[in-house]
């Protein structure tokens, strides 16, 4: 009689241990399942990553870029005077001849202070540029422009390019354009050597 009550206790004390066991096991077990989850998760995101807007550039046109883009990040207008210098020559703007680019963009801004000007700046430059071939000299004979749309074909735009050209003005804007095939918008444009070569409305 005695032994099978010593059975019985050493049955239930077996049962107690096993179901604590499986308590404490089934937090370990969740923990492996969510991280082998997250692991699948990850390995299905890493062919869906957005490309990069911008490619490789020649150092001097990237430090170009690169400075201009500080300078329009800044929202102060006097800040492009650093870059401007960099040039021999300033660049073509819609002034006339011999007028302070700084000064005909503050007074042209909607707003009165030039950042209009920056706020296109800091929206065309994180984009890639276009790239043209100009003149016979091999070595710097590419013209970088900025955004590349505005060498694009608008009446066969990709989706994704209809949503970067959204992004730099509206609907109706857009629209237009894109029925005169014809860039009408701002465009910037950096020689191959770093010289800023022109920030204006195409005509």
């Amino acid at each position: 009689m005695m032994k099978i009550i010593e059975g019985r206790w050493m049955g239930l004390v077996l049962l107690v241990l096993g179901a604590v066991g499986v308590v404490h096991a089934a937090p370990a077990l969740e923990k492996a399942a969510g991280s082998q989850a997250v692991t699948v998760q990850s390995s299905k995101l890493k062919g869906r990553k957005p490309p990069s807007e911008t490619r490789s550039l020649p150092i001097p046109v990237e430090e170009m870029r690169q400075a201009i883009l500080a300078a329009a990040q800044s929202g102060n207008i006097e800040d492009l005077r650093e870059p401007l210098e960099w040039n021999e020559l300033k660049p073509e703007v819609s002034a006339p001849a011999g007028t302070d680019p700084i000064a005909f963009w503050r007074t042209t801004s909607a707003d009165g202070n030039g950042r209009e000007i920056l706020a296109v700046l800091a929206n065309i430059l994180p984009m890639r540029a276009a790239e043209l071939p100009l003149g016979k000299d091999i070595e710097n004979n590419i013209i970088y422009v900025w955004p590349y749309l505005a060498e694009a074909d608008l009446d066969k735009l990709t989706p994704a390019q209809e949503v970067d050209l959204l992004r730099l003005m509206s609907p109706a804007e857009a629209k237009t354009m894109r029925s005169a095939k014809k860039w009408t918008w701002w465009r910037l444009t950096i020689g191959a050597d770093g010289t800023w070569h022109s920030f204006k409305k195409a005509e």
